[in-house]
């Protein structure tokens, strides 16, 4: 019986080719979960995706000239061209990514929340199909952080009654007491002394969530975006940050259904920071 390759059995168009990549680690095993974006000439993106157990991607692509790029969590981005022929495989063979250098960690000390650059937005299901988008208007917080990072602290103060979806009548009804009950409850804080470092630039910030008279433990899901100078020459910290609430541990129930059963408003909540924070004082 004669041997052929596994592409062998694989469709292409006529006007296609093949295009294929191993990506590995400095010690040459392979990365898992890799993205990859391929771009034609133009910019434009034809296909994208991540690699996989294996560390390798195999895509069919209209024959032409293509820009390709590789990222992972804590390594270098790569970037490569490669020309794609008709009825044949393009293939980089393996490509390994050095280990990104992180960023350089704020200063110890005080830091605050600068709110004008900040958001603390939210996105909630609606009927089932749906999202609805909104944010807090009005908060502060402060940042200590300590010589071991792992050791800083943070202390955020929302004002509840700020929430703000862009439809009046539906921000009246979560300030009631279906919901918020701001009239009870005017504040909801953040705080936390436990930052762990999961590797890259990626950090576990847990802390205790006070919402509606109850408080729970929540983790946010960190990106530290590095140090920056303002337009008056300032420093700068960001990050990114992102948790998912669900409203019955905070006894936010206040529910209704459709004539379908399909419920008005889904039962999680999705919390999406981007925080500035500057040197206090």
């Amino acid at each position: 019986m004669q041997r052929t390759g596994p592409l062998a059995a694989v469709h292409t168009p006529p006007d296609a080719g093949v295009l294929s990549c191993r990506v590995l680690d400095p010690v040459n095993a392979p990365v898992t979960h890799a993205e990859f974006t391929v771009s034609d000439a133009m910019g434009r993106k034809v296909v994208g995706g991540g690699t996989d157990p294996f560390g390798s991607f195999v895509a069919t692509v209209p024959a032409g000239e293509y820009r390709l790029a590789v990222s992972a969590e804590g390594y270098t981005p790569y970037r490569a061209s490669v020309t794609v022929a008709e009825d044949t495989l393009a293939s980089l063979g393996d490509v390994t990514l050095q280990v990104a250098q992180p960023p350089e960690l704020p200063a110890p000390g005080d830091w605050e929340i600068e709110p004008a650059h900040s958001s603390i937005a939210f996105t909630a299901r609606h009927i089932g199909l749906a999202r609805i988008h909104g944010r807090f208007n009005s908060f502060a917080g402060a940042v200590r952080i300590a010589d071991d990072m792992e050791q800083s602290a943070m202390h955020v103060v929302i004002d509840a009654a700020s929430i703000d979806t862009n439809v009046k009548m539906r921000d009246d009804h979560l300030r009631s007491a279906d919901f918020l009950d701001v009239q009870r409850y005017p504040t909801l804080e953040f705080y936390s002394d436990r930052f762990a470092h999961r590797g890259g630039n990626r950090w576990a910030v847990t802390g205790a969530l006070s919402l509606h008279g109850v408080t729970r433990t929540v983790t946010l899901d960190t990106e530290y975006l590095g140090l920056g100078n303002g337009m008056e020459g300032e420093t700068r910290a960001a990050c990114r940050a992102t948790t998912e609430l669900h409203r019955d541990d905070f006894t936010v129930s206040w529910q209704t259904m459709l004539a379908r059963g399909i419920a008005v408003v889904g039962p999680s909540i999705r919390i999406d920071l981007d925080v500035q924070t500057v040197p206090k004082g």
